[in-house]
């Protein structure tokens, strides 16, 4: 991202016929994405997501998947949102699982169950401590349970069947005590059976390509997927990456400065921002972006019409 990128700029880039990928003269195939949401807590909750799946699924996403909450609190919202996408639209669910206070049994039943249904595609991950310690804080694996995502990607690849989806950290894990520790436990999981690498949100590109070459320099060749977060609310943003870790750039903070009461800039700004990210990740040669949508599709849609991504009929 350019850091004198001013408001004006990033309007006519944005509205922009070609966008930011005709500017930066590459091509301009249609990329491939795909979309995080987050259980329902409540009926209007609930609305609100199906409205998001409803205006995001005739982009044709190469699939979609479905978080746990802190702890596993949502758990059996998780199984029912993706039981409905399964049952009532087209689209490729990707079901989250998690260690948190679940035993081996337990969890294993839900991998069984998740392939009975019909879901061949999981995401494991470790997941974030119980009992409202909340990300970053202390996490103890249950006494009969799995340890870590590593192990719980081995026990989905026993099961087989699956497409295995893990996360990794640009910025560094907020336990990790180096970056090699991050690319070592990448490698664990990707011994264990892990498919694809799916990266936390990140603002820093430079960082991101850092991380990049360092695990294709350490042997790791399954395909890296960056996590795009487009976000328009920047006190909660600076919330979010307090607990979980990635930078936010000076530029990115002068970006969202004196609009607290301006919703319609900072959405503009957002998505600015997001498809720029993505041009310059495809000038690095990367064609697959995943979209944590936080359950709005408004900025998400947005993006992808810039980067090309346009309705498909079902048949493709």
């Amino acid at each position: 991202m350019n850091p004198a990128l001013s408001l004006a700029e990033a309007r006519a880039l944005l509205l922009s016929p070609l966008g930011p990928v005709a500017r930066a003269g590459q091509d301009r195939s249609r990329p491939r994405v795909s979309f995080e949401f987050f259980p329902p807590r409540s009926d209007d909750a609930e609305a609100g997501l199906w409205r998001a799946v409803t205006r995001l699924a005739p982009l044709r996403p190469d699939f979609v998947s479905v978080t746990y909450g802190a702890g596993g609190s949502t758990r059996a919202r998780t199984h029912r949102t993706v039981q409905r996408i399964l049952a009532e639209t087209e689209l490729t669910p990707a079901a989250h699982l998690t260690c948190v206070d679940a035993g081996r049994d337990e969890v294993d039943a839900v991998i069984d169950a998740y392939h009975a249904a019909g879901v061949r595609h999981v995401v494991a991950l470790r997941g974030d401590p119980p009992n409202g310690a909340g990300i970053g804080g202390a996490y103890v694996p249950p006494a009969d349970g799995y340890a870590n995502a590593t192990e719980l990607t081995a026990a989905v690849a026993r099961r087989g069947g699956f497409e295995i989806s893990v996360g990794c950290y640009p910025e560094g894990h907020p336990e990790s005590p180096s970056p090699a520790h991050d690319i070592d436990v990448l490698k664990a999981k990707v011994d264990a059976g892990a498919t694809r690498a799916i990266s936390q949100f990140f603002f820093d590109i430079d960082a991101f390509l850092r991380f990049r070459d360092r695990i294709r320099a350490a042997g790791v060749t399954i395909p890296l997927i960056p996590g795009i977060m487009p976000v328009s609310n920047f006190a909660g943003l600076k919330r979010m990456c307090g607990a979980c870790g990635p930078a936010i750039p000076d530029w990115l903070a002068a970006h969202f400065d004196g609009l607290d009461d301006d919703p319609e800039t900072r959405k503009l700004i957002a998505a600015s921002v997001a498809a720029e990210t993505c041009a310059r990740l495809q000038e690095e040669g990367f064609a697959d972006f995943h979209f944590y949508t936080l359950n709005r599709a408004d900025l998400v849609y947005a993006i992808c019409r810039v980067l090309g991504v346009r309705e498909q009929r079902a048949n493709g």
